[in-house]
């Protein structure tokens, strides 16, 4: 199963970790498409509140442009930037790099949509 996330005209996949953080997040989907708006938080990421909490697997990682990071069980990450931190990795974007992320997210809000496939 792979996670896609649609921003502006973009649909990125990505791969979920194993962990059951990301399987509870996938099972979650499977009901239905889930869009939140996501704001910048210190020029590194786009963050929302999520509509539930999800099971926490924290572990200090240092993370990177494409990581998907459940931070607190209640909120979602997406990092166009480093950081490091106790988190809890849901998923990984495949075949992004930095640059191409800080074009699509942009600056401001972005309007996020999570889906499974």
């Amino acid at each position: 199963m792979k996670l896609k996330i649609h921003v502006n005209d973009t649909t990125f996949t990505a791969t979920l970790e194993e962990n059951s953080s990301a399987k509870a997040f996938a099972e979650f989907l499977t009901q239905g498409d889930m869009t939140l708006d996501m704001h910048d938080y210190g020029s590194f990421e786009k963050v929302a509140d999520l509509p539930r909490s999800f099971p926490r697997n924290d572990k200090q990682i240092d993370t990177d442009a494409g990581d998907i990071i459940l931070y607190q069980g209640n909120s979602i990450t997406i990092y166009y930037d480093k950081n490091s931190w106790n988190f809890t990795r849901l998923a990984r974007i495949d075949n992004v790099n930095k640059k191409r992320l800080q074009q699509i997210l942009g600056k401001g809000n972005v309007k996020a949509t999570f889906s499974v496939e």
